[in-house]
């Protein structure tokens, strides 16, 4: 009778981690690790245990999403993916053709050019979590409204709070504004260390505006070398 009771206990248990399992993957997280650090005043790391479960309570708020008008013309809602592993969290500004219709971000043309960046500072695509301003595609790629970042930003910066990383890389203008609640031009945003309730955030340009106009891309460079010093802090 004891050992039918401990095998009863066993399998509810690992049903439970089944399921736990489950909604990591739905929010997009690949892995995650243990990282004890120094509190920080304005932003602590949730337990690593903790971090996929609240991603998936996320992610689940936003299925089925009417906050703004893009949800007329969405195909998939895109959450987000990858790991905290490396404590490296990239933010874009919107999902193009080919991230709604996969469900993903940065797959497309300007998704090749940013696994090259983040190869370039020493991690494989899967090792750093990357995600949108706004989750569902602006007609025509488009910037998105104030309106749809506000409706899409406290989703975003739960993802952030959730995953507690150590720098934070603002891909495009419209993700370094949100992110700094502010409209500087990107001219005035580069070169410098930012703070995003106490991570640092480096500004640089969107891979899809580096297609445009690769002569940008040295110093965008010199962005990502900004960003791995500040890993290596």
């Amino acid at each position: 009778m004891i050992q039918d009771k401990t095998g009863r206990e066993l399998a509810q248990c690992l049903e439970r981690l089944r399921l736990i399992f489950g909604s990591y993957k739905a929010a997009g997280l690949k892995d995650w690790t243990y990282r004890h650090e120094t509190p920080r005043d304005e932003v602590q790391p949730a337990p690593a245990c903790q971090t996929g479960e609240q991603l998936a309570r996320i992610n689940d708020e936003l299925t089925g999403c009417t906050r703004c008008g893009l949800h007329r013309g969405r195909t998939n809602l895109v959450f987000g993916e990858g790991s905290a592993k490396s404590g490296l969290v990239f933010v874009g500004e919107v999902p193009g053709f080919e991230e709604d219709q996969q469900g993903r971000p940065f797959v497309g043309r300007a998704g090749k050019l940013l696994d090259k960046m983040i190869l370039a500072i020493g991690f494989e695509r899967q090792e750093v979590y990357i995600c949108n301003v706004v989750k569902c595609r602006p007609p025509d790629n488009r910037t998105p409204e104030p309106n749809e970042a506000a409706a899409c930003s406290p989703f975003l910066f739960r993802q952030i709070e959730a995953l507690g990383p150590k720098v934070i890389c603002a891909l495009g203008l419209s993700a370094a504004q949100t992110l700094l609640g502010n409209r500087h031009p990107m001219f005035q945003l580069r070169g410098k260390v930012h703070l995003w309730r106490g991570i640092p955030l480096i500004c640089t340009y969107h891979p899809a505006y580096l297609l445009r106009s690769p002569s940008q891309k040295a110093a965008a460079w010199q962005d990502l070398k900004e960003v791995i010093r500040l890993l290596r802090a």
